[in-house]
Parts: C-alpha cells; structure tokens; sequence
C-alpha cells in the first residue's frame, strides 16, 4: 500500500481533532496516551515541515540594475 504523505494542513486538522478528545476528558487512559503519541508525532512532523518552508523563504529586492535579486528572509534581522 502506497502511504500518501499529509500536507501541513491536514495534519494541523487531525491535531486539533486530538486536542480536542484529551480536553473532553472521557478517553480511558490507554486511549488518551495513543492520542497522546501521535499528537507528539504530529507535532515533531509539522515542525519540520515550518522548518523546511522557512528554509525556502526568500525576499525579492531590486538590484542595482533594476532587476530582481534572491535574499534571503532573515537577512534583515
């Protein structure tokens, strides 16, 4: 079986989803903690991804000649 990756969307859905069956408080204790690990996971792969778009953020600038020049993001800090 092909295991399709999740967009960042879809995962930030399926963590509000779990968010929200831990603070309803009615999950038995061994569901809560595989809700719990996931989340986790959820969380380690939604970071990574930031990080991997914050890698790829760049500004656009004019040159000296007029045209467009690639800097990146954090360059102005």
């Amino acid at each position: 079986m092909d295991k399709k990756e999740k967009s960042f969307e879809e995962n930030i859905i399926r963590l509000e989803e779990i968010v929200s069956l831990l603070e309803k408080g009615d999950a038995k204790l061994t569901e809560s903690l595989t809700l719990f690990e996931e989340g986790t996971k959820l969380v380690e792969v939604c970071t990574k991804m930031l990080n991997e778009a914050e890698l790829k953020v760049v500004k656009l600038q004019k040159g000296e000649d007029g045209a467009p020049v690639e800097t990146d993001f954090a360059a102005e800090e």
